[in-house]
């Protein structure tokens, strides 16, 4: 079993959904980047998600904008966030996601790119703008190489479109519940329970939900209708919140990720 399938299947097994964490890779800087990532595979995350920091973030909020370019100032590059993969790898077995956007990807060759990923460690791509009637190359370079290829579906996706992302999907999918770009909000979206319900007609992959999701209440409440939830802003704020003390922003990333999980425990 992949690892990827693995974290669901022992979130299922615990009863309860899966905890996704969000965080931009090297963000403030690449050696606190990884002591974050560490902090969040040991204190309740199933699945990490990073960012690779990207200058035109189409999908992103202020805070994950920010975050990608603290990233950027630090110095981070292709070479060095695969390095920190690399290193995140030799401490845990956590799955690990790439949130990504298809030119950074395309630009630096698909199949090389897909070959590297899986070389480091990544278990699955979600590339935010690359749908799947485009994503013939991505889709196949992610199976050749057993890497997950992770499709969006959106409150505005028609029922035909859903089942077309199905199709190809593979790893989990991840639904958006909320139009407009990431960041913490104070309530979730009314219809959700009827999207992940109406997606998972469709779906032979695990359903997770994420923007807008920033406390354990939230948490229990997307828990409750959903295989996975996706936590962001509230993760990546933080780091924001910490800049001062860059020693202190493990530890406070730590406790906020037990504070969030205990929503699903």
């Amino acid at each position: 079993m992949d690892r990827i399938a693995h974290a669901f299947s022992s979130a299922k097994a615990a009863k309860r959904a899966a905890f996704v964490s969000y965080v931009c890779g090297g963000d403030p800087d690449a050696a606190t980047s990884l002591a974050v990532l560490k902090a969040l595979a040991d204190n309740g995350a199933d699945i990490l998600e990073i960012g690779v920091p990207f200058s035109d973030p189409l999908a992103d909020g202020l805070t994950n904008q920010l975050a990608a370019q603290r990233a950027l100032a630090a110095g981070m590059t292709h070479d060095k966030f695969f390095a920190l993969i690399r290193e995140l790898r030799a401490h845990t077995q956590k799955p690990v996601v790439l949130y990504t956007y298809y030119n950074l990807i395309f630009s630096q060759g698909v199949e090389a790119y897909v070959a590297r990923c899986a070389e480091a460690g990544v278990d699955g791509i979600l590339a935010l703008d690359c749908p799947p009637e485009e994503a013939g190359e991505l889709i196949a370079a992610c199976r050749k190489h057993r890497v997950a290829n992770i499709f969006i579906v959106a409150p505005t996706t028609p029922p035909e479109r859903v089942k077309l992302i199905a199709e190809h999907a593979s790893g989990f999918i991840y639904y958006v519940s909320r139009t407009g770009v990431t960041g913490e909000r104070t309530d979730l979206a009314a219809d959700m329970a009827e999207a992940v319900a109406g997606i998972r007609k469709h779906a032979t992959v695990p359903v997770v939900v994420g923007f807008g999701i920033s406390t354990p209440e939230h948490v229990r409440a997307v828990g409750s209708v959903a295989d996975g939830v996706v936590v962001g802003s509230a993760l990546v704020n933080v780091i924001s919140q910490n800049l001062g003390d860059r020693a202190a922003i493990a530890p406070a990333m730590a406790a906020k990720t037990k504070l969030l999980a205990s929503g699903l425990r």
